[in-house]
């Protein structure tokens, strides 16, 4: 952000004021995830309007692919609270989101955000998500009561909380239920991450990922023109396949990063760290 703050901001209330400053200002919003402290210094004095903690990012700088943080490889909610004690400590000024598991079996969700307002969140996000899952499973835990719909109703309680709200949408529909509840921003999923050592392979082709964007962005606006549309993931892995679809979607507001804005500048500046240091000679050499 241009302006100078020198605290993050007290509530959602006023974080979402903050975003729609830069909003106003003809700027793109940019958020990105952050896995370890490390990363949520760097973007926030790079410059990042969001900083998001969920799960998988503590998985992706451990080496693990991000969809780890969607099997059964450890308590989603916790690690997020476990990762607050790591990361917001060093932030000084940017609004800090949780991710949040909706479907958790044995979390009271209003409860539960309750507590990520006492250690110091001020929004949240729907991840682990059930709409990075598709076909008969996906049906059966829409079937079982542990589908998308406990997500929109995640966020509706966030909303009454005072919680800055950007929820994950995939398609049309879920982002009509999200534009419903009135959250803050949405944001457009286009899929698990392409790049790197551990990305994705199988993604649309950046040309879908305008089009999808461009109808989720049509999507909200009817219902709420005020909202702020992000679009994240799949073939939008750099700075400038970010740049490629905020040129083609008219109202799209902004950028998410999460791998694209910790794993891959990682990998490729440590790569090319230890290639100068395994050039260096030897004395007489």
């Amino acid at each position: 952000m241009s302006e100078k703050y020198t605290a993050p901001p007290k509530d959602g209330r006023e974080a979402n004021e903050r975003l729609r400053r830069v909003a106003q200002q003809g700027r793109p919003i940019i958020g990105s995830g952050a896995g370890i402290g490390l990363t949520a210094k760097c973007v926030e004095k790079g410059g990042a309007d969001l900083i998001i903690l969920y799960n998988s990012g503590r998985y992706r700088m451990a080496g693990r692919g991000s969809l780890a943080g969607l099997m059964p490889y450890g308590d989603a909610n916790a690690i997020v609270l476990d990762m607050a004690k790591e990361v917001i400590p060093v932030v000084n000024h940017t609004p800090v989101l949780a991710g949040v598991c909706a479907s958790d079996p044995f979390r009271d969700i209003p409860k539960f955000l309750r507590t990520l307002i006492d250690a110091g969140f001020v929004g949240v996000q729907n991840f682990p998500t059930v709409g990075l899952i598709d076909g008969n499973f996906r049906k059966n835990l829409e079937e079982t009561g542990m589908g998308y719909d406990r997500e929109v109703e995640l966020m509706r309680a966030a909303k009454e909380l005072g919680l800055l709200t950007t929820p994950y949408v995939f398609n049309e529909n879920e982002a009509e239920a999200m534009a419903r509840v009135g959250v803050d921003v949405v944001v457009a999923h286009m899929g698990l991450t392409t790049g790197g050592s551990i990305g994705a392979d199988t993604a649309m082709s950046i040309d879908d990922a305008v089009e999808l964007t461009d109808r989720i962005v049509q999507k909200v606006h009817a219902i709420a023109p005020d909202t702020l549309v992000l679009v994240h993931g799949g073939p939008v892995s750099s700075s400038e396949d970010a740049q490629y679809v905020l040129q083609r979607v008219k109202g799209l507001a902004g950028f998410y990063g999460a791998s694209s804005m910790e794993r891959l500048p990682v990998e490729v500046a440590m790569q090319e760290g230890m290639r100068k240091f395994k050039a260096l000679s030897l004395a007489g050499k």
